[in-house]
């Protein structure tokens, strides 16, 4: 998730409901996405072991690097996202750090960050900042992937109100997106509110929050790696790996570190 956006990669407003993250993605298929990043990592370095993921979140995506032969670190700035990552994968390693600030004194074959978290750098200066943290944490040629809203499908299909609904035996969770398009800025606010209900006893509470969400084009892509030191080997449609269409709202890139 989990980076200078979304509080940084899950910080500040994701604290309030860690405990209910787990199950508002109950349905995102999380071993189907990391078969695909590893596959994408694999086919251009067939030796990559060790990785590092930046905006872990729960830690749901490193527990299944880890089992498919990575020797996985995961960075967060949420600790209640990084509590419950170490419970789903006490294979791994969790610290809690600002993706923009890391330092960790290592290097790693690959570095990925999943589900939009670079989206939530809005700002050009963050952005290079936690692609150039990246690199600096990078071996010679190791690669980094990264998914991010399309621009050209966000122009194309603008966002939409949104309501989820999730429930186990202990709550029900209703939340509620209402975006609202800065197009001179490339963001979109997604403004949720969030409703969380005992199913036993009356207890309730609503959370209201605001992501910022900055979609991006290829090119400048290319441009802000450049910055950091990266080159851009791919840019793909997220989960089929095919050339990113105008209707693709999630794409990944895969870059590799010079020299």
């Amino acid at each position: 998730m989990s980076a200078g956006g979304e509080e940084q990669a899950r910080g500040g407003v994701f604290g309030l409901y860690a405990a209910y993250y787990d199950l508002l993605y109950r349905d995102k298929d999380y071993a189907a996405e990391a078969a695909f990043v590893a596959g994408r990592l694999r086919a251009h370095a067939p030796g990559a072991r060790s990785l590092l993921e930046l905006g872990c979140g729960t830690g749901r995506h490193a527990a299944l690097f880890s089992a498919m032969g990575f020797q996985v670190t995961g960075v967060d700035r949420s600790e209640g996202m990084l509590d419950k990552a170490r419970a789903n994968g006490p294979g791994c390693r969790f610290l809690a750090a600002d993706i923009r600030e890391l330092a960790l004194d290592r290097r790693f074959d690959a570095v990925v960050s999943l589900f939009h978290v670079m989206s939530y750098l809005t700002e050009d200066a963050d952005l290079v900042a936690a692609l150039s943290r990246a690199a600096e944490h990078l071996a010679p040629g190791g690669l980094l992937f990264f998914d991010f809203w399309h621009g050209p499908a966000v122009l194309k299909t603008p966002a939409e109100v949104r309501v989820k609904e999730m429930a186990d035996e202990r709550v029900c969770v209703i939340r509620r997106a209402d975006p609202v398009h800065h197009a001179h800025r490339h963001v979109v606010d997604v403004n949720f509110t969030v409703n969380i209900r005992e199913r036993s006893g009356d207890r309730a509470e609503t959370l209201r929050e605001t992501h910022a969400m900055r979609y991006f084009f290829a090119p400048e892509l290319e441009g802000f790696l450049e910055q950091a030191g990266l080159v851009a080997l791919e840019f793909g449609e997220w989960m089929t790996g095919a050339p990113a269409s105008d209707d693709a709202w999630s794409v990944y890139c895969l870059a590799r570190k010079r020299g």
